[in-house]
C-alpha cells in the first residue's frame, strides 16, 4: 500500500512538473499550506499565530519581489527551485519558523527605519496643524 501512494505521489508531482515546471510547484508549496494555516489563523483567538503568518506573508512577497526583479537567477542556479522550496517549507515550518528570524535580521532593519521617519513626519505635522488652529 505504501508504493502505491509514493508512485501516487510521484505521479502527480511529475505531471504537475510538466505542466507548469519548477516555478509552479515552489508556488504551490510556498502558498497552499501557508494560506491554509493562516485562514485558521484569522479564527483563533491566539495573536502569536497571526504574528508569525503575517510575517510569512512579508517575507513570502519580499522573495517574490526580489525573484520577479532578478529573474535570471533561477536560470544561472543549479537546482533553483529545489532550493526554493526547502526554503519556503524552513520559513514556514513550526520547528523552525524561519520567517521570523527573516524578518528580523534582514528585512526589518532597512525598511523600519524609513517608516519611523515617515510616521514621524505625520506626527509632527498633526501637531503643526493643531497649534495653527488653535
Amino acid at each position: 500500500m505504501a508504493y502505491f501512494f509514493l508512485l501516487f505521489c510521484s505521479l502527480i508531482g511529475f505531471c504537475l512538473y510538466f505542466v507548469g515546471g519548477g516555478k509552479f510547484i515552489t508556488d504551490l508549496v510556498s502558498f497552499i499550506y501557508p494560506a491554509y494555516q493562516s485562514f485558521k489563523a484569522i479564527d483563533s483567538v491566539d495573536p502569536t499565530d497571526d504574528t508569525q503568518w503575517l510575517t510569512y506573508w512579508v517575507v513570502f512577497a519580499f522573495v517574490s519581489i526580489i525573484e520577479n526583479v532578478f529573474t535570471i537567477i533561477a536560470d544561472v542556479i543549479p537546482f533553483y527551485f529545489v532550493m526554493k522550496v526547502g526554503f519556503f517549507v524552513w520559513l514556514y515550518h513550526p520547528k523552525f519558523l524561519g520567517a521570523g528570524l527573516v524578518y528580523s535580521q534582514g528585512i526589518k532593519p532597512f525598511i523600519i527605519p524609513y517608516l519611523n521617519t515617515s510616521a514621524e513626519k505625520k506626527t509632527v505635522e498633526k501637531k503643526t496643524v493643531q497649534k495653527k488652529t488653535e
